[in-house]
């Protein structure tokens, strides 16, 4: 299983019910209100412990957290 996939099926599961609808990769997780500042946090919180990787609260910015595709090239950069 892919990052994307990976993060698209715990962001499902915590924040859409399972509503079993694949998010775009491109979406502004933020913007349309399926996660929010806490749960960016609760994010790195699973990705830290999915991935065994340490993210540096510098990290932790929008740039990095706001769609699929921005956490999958970050997460891509620091393997």
């Amino acid at each position: 299983m892919n990052t994307a996939t990976i993060l698209n099926e715990y962001i499902q599961e915590r924040w859409m019910n399972g509503s079993g609808h694949d998010l775009d990769e491109s979406q502004d997780l933020l913007a349309t209100g399926i996660i929010d500042s806490l749960g960016i946090l609760q994010l790195v919180t699973y990705i830290e412990d999915k991935f065994s990787l340490q993210v540096p609260d510098e990290d932790v910015t929008i740039e990095n957290f706001h769609s699929l595709k921005a956490m999958t090239a970050y997460l891509a950069s620091r393997t």
